[in-house]
């Protein structure tokens, strides 16, 4: 029981990383995303962009993190689930990887060439459908739906609150499917269906860190 708390405790400081490690660096790729032109023509802060990143970067180490730590525990009763949340996290992390190249060939692209506008701006395009197919449409499938059920039918966490992953997946799929096929753009519609898969992480993250597993799941070791 006590590994299996220790364990409980990673899985949710883990989770926090992510949100330590994502959120700053979307707001720190900000200006050379907004602007790529603008931004080799002379206009950018190359540090900043590798501090975005090494914290992307970061991210990734946390989100594959996140499943490999849960998977011992997961595969007990829920093995093909637990398999496939790992799955979720590695493809979600390739998309992420994939954007930080794009990214930083644009800062190569304004030390090497910086009257190639027009490739700037297709590569920052590029970051963005790179986000919008890792984080965009797999998070939901893999932290919404996956996560969401085994920590349902595991009562590892309350189950109450397992259903802002069941039900916040779906919504955050449909929301980036919308962008994905021009319904609407991020900031609308998208930008509200994300709030129940964001409650969802979030709690999943402080919940674990903080008071581990629930010790009445029937998934846990009985050992003390």
């Amino acid at each position: 029981m006590a590994d299996d708390q220790r364990t409980a405790r990673i899985f949710g400081v883990l989770f926090i990383i992510t949100f330590l490690t994502s959120i700053p660096a979307a707001l720190l790729f900000g200006r050379v995303l907004e602007d790529p032109a603008g931004y080799i023509a002379g206009g950018g802060n190359d540090t900043q962009i590798y501090l975005a990143a090494f914290l992307e970067l970061l991210l990734i180490i946390s989100n594959v993190g996140t499943a490999v730590v849960l998977y011992p525990i997961a595969r007990r009763r829920y093995e093909t689930l637990a398999i496939s949340f790992v799955a979720a996290r590695i493809m979600e992390s390739v998309f992420i990887a994939a954007g930080i190249m794009f990214v930083l060939a644009i800062v190569a692209l304004r030390q090497e060439a910086p009257e190639a506008a027009d490739v700037a701006v297709s590569l920052a395009a590029l970051k963005d459908l790179s986000f919008l197919f890792g984080p965009g449409l797999i998070v939901p499938i893999g932290n919404g739906l996956i996560l969401g059920y085994i920590m349902y039918r595991s009562g590892l966490v309350p189950r109450r609150m397992a259903w802002f992953g069941l039900i916040g997946g779906p919504l955050l799929l449909i929301g980036q499917l919308g962008v994905l096929f021009d319904l609407w753009d991020a900031g609308g519609a998208a930008f509200i269906l994300v709030v129940p898969e964001a409650i969802w992480e979030l709690f999943v993250g402080f919940y674990c860190a903080i008071r581990g597993f629930r010790r009445d799941s029937p998934i846990l070791t009985r050992e003390p």
